[in-house]
């Protein structure tokens, strides 16, 4: 298999960390962002809309979107189970990489994108959306610290896609500035050091 990512960017990792949780060998192709590397003729021959990650299996099939490519993943290599073991844990697992991603990866990366220097120029910004995207994430970091005041996980009792996702969202708003205050979410910073612990955290 055959990843096309960017290292810095959030999507991808959240494929790289479910990869690396499987245990699964692959190659990689870094496609900078930043470069415009993602925007070329070639690359939109495998994305069309120039998003990141795209998955290449071995006889030229491509797979666009993260949890697309994340459960196919999860097909093919079905242990460490990720996305839930009977109907219930599975609704549950999704529920939660949905909050994860709809409640903190999206206003998180509209900060980045309508508040940083690095969108200069490319995109359409607005600062007032960037503040209100990050005033929508400080309440729910709060919000996300209660929840783990009765879990080990964020969807449960033991480590998921849904971690996954909200690790790299989290992590992603460091750039923007966004960090949990362990004074004031101690649940938050408690779940955020015990998944950063995970060797696939580094992927």
């Amino acid at each position: 298999m055959l990843l096309y990512h960017d290292p810095r960017a959030p999507n991808p990792r959240r494929v790289r960390v479910f990869l690396a949780e499987k245990g699964v060998a692959y190659d990689t192709i870094e496609v900078s962002i930043a470069s415009h590397a993602n925007e070329t003729p070639e690359f939109r021959k495998k994305n069309p809309i120039a998003l990141l990650p795209v998955l290449e299996l071995g006889d030229g099939r491509v797979l666009r979107e993260s949890m697309a490519i994340c459960r196919y993943l999860e097909s093919e290599y079905p242990e460490p189970n990720l996305f839930g073991k009977d109907p219930w844990e599975c609704a549950v697992i999704e529920q939660w990489n949905r909050h994860a991603e709809l409640e903190l990866l999206f206003p998180i990366a509209q900060v980045f994108r309508n508040s940083h220097a690095f969108w200069n120029g490319r995109i359409r910004q607005s600062a007032e959306y960037a503040d209100i995207a990050r005033e929508h994430v400080a309440s729910r970091f709060e919000w996300f610290d209660r929840e783990l005041g009765h879990r080990s996980y964020i969807g449960g009792e033991r480590f998921t896609v849904a971690d996954i996702t909200a690790l790299c969202a989290i992590d992603f708003g460091k750039v923007s500035n966004i960090r949990i205050d362990p004074a004031a979410h101690p649940n938050l910073a408690a779940w955020h050091a015990r998944v950063s612990e995970r060797p696939s955290s580094k992927a």
